[in-house]
């Protein structure tokens, strides 16, 4: 299998980082650059820069700068997408954003890991997982995901969180490691009488 293959497929693997071309990052570094530079009312020019730089990029995907990523022609986005500020995904592995993901300011989507042993990892031994939000999945501020887990989805997972495991579909879930609390339900609904405008 072809090492950009590897990268690609939806299994995790292990491998040597330094046998990753280092033009495949430089890519993804100068997209993100221009990317963050862009002003608040060139949301053409985003959308052309996100199109270039990720796998899949539906539409209606926007993403507020900073934004970085490893390479991101492994993030993929399936519907609407609100990514806010200061995002950081590690693509090493496929991430799929299912259609109506909320992705709060300061989350990292990691699924770029490194040896536990200390005299490998010294080495560049390196480990990757995918991540997948399924839809309408919300990330609270500051969360971390890291590589091989999947959220369900309508999960709400809450801020400064650390999801180290699957989550499953339809919970407000929170803390480190992150767990299921309660479901969501009708009472999670805003009333419209409670509404201001």
């Amino acid at each position: 299998m072809e090492l950009l293959e590897i990268l690609k497929c939806s299994e995790g693997y292990a491998g040597q980082n330094r046998n990753i071309p280092p033009e495949w990052k430089a890519r993804a570094q100068k997209l993100c650059w221009e990317y963050n530079q862009t002003a608040p009312d060139q949301g053409e020019r985003r959308a052309a820069i996100l199109q270039e730089l990720l796998g899949t990029c539906h539409p209606l995907t926007f993403i507020e700068p900073s934004f970085h990523c490893d390479y991101g022609f492994n993030i993929h986005t399936h519907g609407l997408a609100v990514i806010n500020y200061n995002c950081v995904i590690l693509d090493t592995s496929p991430v799929h954003i299912g259609a109506g993901a909320f992705i709060v300011p300061g989350v990292c989507l990691s699924c770029a890991g490194h040896s536990i042993d200390p005299h490998q990892r010294s080495e560049g031994i390196s480990t990757s997982q995918p991540i997948t939000l399924e839809e309408d999945v919300w990330i609270g501020a500051n969360a971390v995901i890291c590589g091989g887990v999947t959220i369900g989805k309508g999960t709400v997972i809450g801020a400064g969180s650390v999801v180290t495991r699957d989550i499953p579909a339809g919970v407000v879930a929170a803390g480190t490691p992150c767990r299921p609390i309660r479901p969501v339900t009708e009472k999670d609904r805003i009333l419209p009488e409670n509404m201001k405008f």
